[in-house]
Order: C-alpha cells, then sequence, then structure tokens
C-alpha cells in the first residue's frame, strides 16, 4: 500500500506516517521511483501506535512494545510493562484531582469576595489563602 492509501484509512496525515517510520515504528519498502510501499500489517501498527499514545506512551516505550523489536520485551513483558503505564496514569489522576480541587477552591475564593473588599484587597486575600493551602 502506498503512504495515501494509509493515510486516507487511518486519518493521519502523511508526515506523520513518515515521521513514524522515521522513529523506527513502521518500516516500508522504497521503490527507485521514491515511493514507499507498505505492508497490509502498517494499519494494524498504526492502531496500536496511535492507541498507546493516547493511553499515554511515549515513542520509545511503543517502540519497545511492538512486535519485532529485537531490544523489546518479550510476550511476558508486555504485562508488567502495561500495569507500570497504569500506575503511571492513576499517579496522573490523582496529581489531576488534587490541582482540580485547588482551582476549585480558588475560584470559589474569587467569588465569594466579601462586600466591601476592594479587588486588589481581595486578591491579596485570595494569594494569602492559596500559600497557605500550597
Amino acid at each position: 500500500m502506498l503512504i495515501g492509501e494509509i493515510a486516507k484509512l487511518t486519518g493521519l496525515s502523511a508526515s506523520r506516517i513518515r515521521f513514524y517510520e522515521s522513529q523506527g515504528l513502521l518500516s516500508a519498502s522504497r521503490h527507485s521511483n521514491g515511493y514507499r510501499t507498505y505492508a497490509a500489517d502498517t494499519l494494524v501498527a498504526l492502531n496500536v501506535i496511535t492507541s498507546a499514545q493516547d493511553a499515554g506512551f511515549t515513542l520509545d516505550e511503543i517502540r519497545r512494545l511492538l512486535p519485532g523489536d529485537p531490544a523489546g520485551p518479550h510476550h511476558g513483558d508486555l504485562v508488567p510493562a502495561l500495569r507500570a503505564k497504569l500506575a503511571d496514569i492513576r499517579a496522573m489522576e490523582k496529581r489531576l484531582a488534587r490541582t482540580r480541587r485547588r482551582l476549585e477552591t480558588l475560584i470559589a475564593d474569587i467569588e465569594e469576595r466579601p462586600e466591601g473588599l476592594s479587588c486588589e484587597e481581595n486578591a491579596d486575600r485570595i494569594l494569602r489563602n492559596f500559600e497557605a493551602t500550597a
């Protein structure tokens, strides 16, 4: 398949597909006219790559997990790698929840400005409260 066909079928740009190839995530055959030809399993590989990126995997992590990488993990290493990524996601969720709570508190502090307090005085009050909870 040519890169244009792959791009059309996946919705990815040709430049993104070429980027994945340059990163060693895909392989293509080069012809004398400069065209790249990709195997049919490239569609599956691109689905795995984009799904893994959506899940937070880096390109280096994806490269090690893809079949055919001699330096990558063996079948028994895949589940631990996925569990480690899941732990990373859980830790990120905790950090995001903490940040969300701080922002919600900040918004509530701003909206609950005491009567007669100037904007500047309210800003000072909010900053003191924000620093105290940080």
